[in-house]
Order: structure tokens, then C-alpha cells, then sequence
């Protein structure tokens, strides 16, 4: 996710010195590298909860734990203010996480049970 324009070409440029385009062209390198790792990670957590998923079908188990939710989210604002990101944005981000998982694991519990 980087912000626009995108390059210089499209940009209103006059006046803009070529090596802040080459400082902001690296940033948003940088940027576009973070996002990539967010993804993967997100696809990695995914996974597991697919897991947990299962396994609390099989034990017909709720789909939701809002002790754990709770935890998780008193957890995650705590780990965002000591890195310095606001914790109610990673607050609103676990949220909808989580809602997300809820919801898979509300379809995986849907589906007929394996032999």
C-alpha cells in the first residue's frame, strides 16, 4: 500500500529535487517489502486458526472464545504501545482478525464431520 503518485513522471515534479524522488522511490520499497511480510504472516496465522478451527469441530467446541479474544486483544495493545503504534488502531485490526477467524471457523464447523 503506497501512497500516490507513484512516480515522478505522473507527479507535479517541478522544483523537486531528483534525490528526493530516488529517497522516496527507496521508502516505498521499503513499504512495499512490509506489506509483503504482512501478507505472508497473515497466511501463516490463517493457517493455524484453520487448525484450531478443526480441532474445536471435532470436539464441538464454540467458534468464538471471548475470554481468549479479550486476552488476546489486552495483549496485542500492549505489544503496539511498545512499538510505538497507537493500540487502538491494533485494537481495530485484531478485531477484524478475529471476526474473520470467526467466521471460518463458524464454516468449518458447518461442514460434515470426517471419518
Amino acid at each position: 500500500m503506497t501512497d500516490q503518485p507513484t512516480n515522478p513522471s505522473t507527479a507535479s515534479s517541478e522544483g523537486v529535487d531528483a534525490a528526493v524522488w530516488a529517497e522516496l522511490t527507496s521508502l516505498r520499497q521499503s513499504i512495499d517489502n512490509v506489506d509483503a511480510a504482512v501478507v505472508h504472516m497473515l497466511a501463516e496465522r490463517f493457517k493455524a486458526t484453520q487448525r484450531v478451527g478443526r480441532l474445536k469441530a471435532e470436539h464441538r467446541l464454540p467458534a468464538a472464545d471471548p475470554a481468549r479474544e479479550r486476552e488476546q486483544i489486552t495483549r496485542l495493545r500492549e505489544l503496539a504501545a511498545g512499538a510505538h503504534l497507537d493500540p487502538v488502531f491494533a485494537e481495530k485490526f485484531l478485531n477484524f482478525i478475529i471476526a474473520e477467524v470467526i467466521r471460518h471457523h463458524e464454516a468449518i464447523a458447518s461442514e460434515p464431520l470426517a471419518d
